[in-house]
């Protein structure tokens, strides 16, 4: 049995890290390349085990309590912490993203239904912290453009980093109805899922993400920790084995969830 103080070790340890990639002038986080840590405290139960250890990707910043506790799992299989928020990766200095956000400042002021000035500046926003900020100009683009796919997920980020999971699924949902095909987006509905301890729920996301991109390491990595919690250990090793192939890293995981650590 694992006990709290490792729980929130490796929970502290573990944070899914989303990455950019250009989509016309702006980028587009994604929770598929390199993590980072940072501090995330663990669930508040002493059999829970630690969030995914891989470190290969979303997304997402600073400690964020989880208020609510996971339901008793089996004792052979005991119910992970929720993975951590997502936070974009930063490939670029605050200084850079205070600058995007000046310029945007000055396209917003002779064409304040810029959208693309909007999501540059709400994005910058998101990476320096200022979350708040980021929704409104999130807000305000959805109202100029309610189809856009890229808004809805980006808000979804920001939102899962302000704790509102529920509305974070809303906005990854919104976001699918308009770009289907978007495995980021799966991704992180899932992991919302995962922070609200709905792992059976979670495991058709990952699911979908896996078969938009069957080399997809951190959604089986996350898949797997799901069929663990839910007392499913041949599954869970099958999708963490998988997950290894694909990232070393996720060895970690493999032990810790398979009982073999």
């Amino acid at each position: 049995m694992i006990n709290l103080s490792t729980v929130r070790f490796f929970a502290g340890a573990a944070l899914v890290l989303l990455t950019t990639q250009c989509a016309t002038t702006v980028e587009k986080d994604k929770p598929d390349s390199r993590r980072a840590v940072a501090s995330v405290p663990a669930v508040a139960t002493a059999t829970a085990a630690p969030a995914p250890a891989s470190t290969s990707a979303p997304a997402p910043t600073a400690g964020m309590p989880d208020a609510a506790a996971a339901a008793s799992a089996p004792a052979a299989s005991p119910a992970p912490a929720a993975p951590a928020v997502v936070e974009p990766a930063a490939r670029k200095t605050n200084a850079d993203y205070k600058a995007e956000i000046r310029t945007a400042d000055a396209m917003l002021k002779s064409a304040p239904r810029n959208a693309d000035a909007l999501l540059v500046r709400a994005k910058a926003k998101s990476h320096l912290k200022d979350y708040k900020e980021a929704i409104l100009d999130y807000n305000t683009l959805l109202r100029l453009k309610p189809t856009n796919a890229e808004a809805y997920y980006n808000r979804g980020l920001t939102r899962l980093k302000l704790k509102g999971y529920p509305a974070a699924i809303s906005d990854f949902s919104k976001a699918l109805k308009y770009n289907p095909t978007d495995k980021e987006a799966f991704f992180g509905r899932g992991a919302a899922k995962m922070q609200m301890f709905n792992f059976g729920s979670a495991i058709p996301d990952f699911t979908k993400a896996i078969a938009l991109d069957p080399n997809y390491a951190d959604a089986f990595e996350y898949r797997g920790i799901c069929y663990s919690s839910i007392n499913k250990p041949k599954e869970a090793k099958l999708d963490l084995e998988k997950a290894t192939q694909l990232n070393p890293e996720a060895a970690k995981s493999l032990r810790r969830y398979t009982g073999n650590d």
